[in-house]
């Protein structure tokens, strides 16, 4: 399979690639590497996907949101958190609809805490707004095409570069092998918590 990989720089997206180079194509963009996209500009999510055709799935690593405190954050920061990781993996999703082979598989990233979180509730919308996305999405999808999401909560190795516990994380690999198994598998519409 031909798999882009959007996030690839970042510590889950890199795993994904690693972890998907083993048996497939992998094509790796992001807003710094060679092969440059940001989800925030939709024009740049459309030269990607014309500059690499035949792909056979779409994975999303690159979306990421800030702790924000509620009661100050500003109308414009909230509505920028919600651009970049939940109306921009929406976006990425309806442009890779019209550019996947058949039966290909768009794989998302929302997230999840295993508690309410001081500055998580702009992640918890986002969240949700995916999680009710993909739910829905699925079963709209022409040419049985998928759509999943995978929802990690903390990733140990940031933890521990946060200089936090990593004991309250996941490694980081067996959060790629989520994305592996939503790529090569044949579910649709899944939220898959890793």
């Amino acid at each position: 399979m031909k798999v882009l990989v959007i996030g690839a720089t970042g510590t889950i997206g890199s795993a994904v690639a690693h972890a998907l180079e083993a048996t497939h194509q992998v094509v790796k963009a992001s807003r710094s590497g060679p092969l440059r996209t940001d989800l925030e500009d939709p024009s740049s999510v459309d030269a990607l996907f014309e500059g690499v055709p035949d792909l056979d799935a779409v994975v999303c690593c690159a979306a990421s949101g800030p702790l924000v405190d509620l009661a100050s954050v500003t109308d414009d920061e909230f509505v920028a958190g919600v651009q970049g990781k939940l109306l921009g993996q929406v976006a990425l999703a309806r442009r890779a609809v019209h550019h996947l082979r058949g039966g290909g598989s768009i794989t998302l990233t929302g997230g999840t805490f295993s508690a309410p979180l001081a500055g998580g509730s702009l992640g918890a919308l986002v969240n949700s707004g995916l999680e009710g996305f993909v739910r829905n999405a699925a079963s709209e999808l022409p040419r049985r095409l998928r759509i999943n999401l995978i929802s990690p909560g903390w990733i140990k190795e940031t933890l521990e570069g946060m200089g936090a516990d990593g004991a309250d994380g996941t490694p980081v690999a067996e959060v790629a092998r989520a994305y592996v198994d939503a790529v090569e598998g044949t579910m649709r519409g899944r939220i898959i918590r890793a």
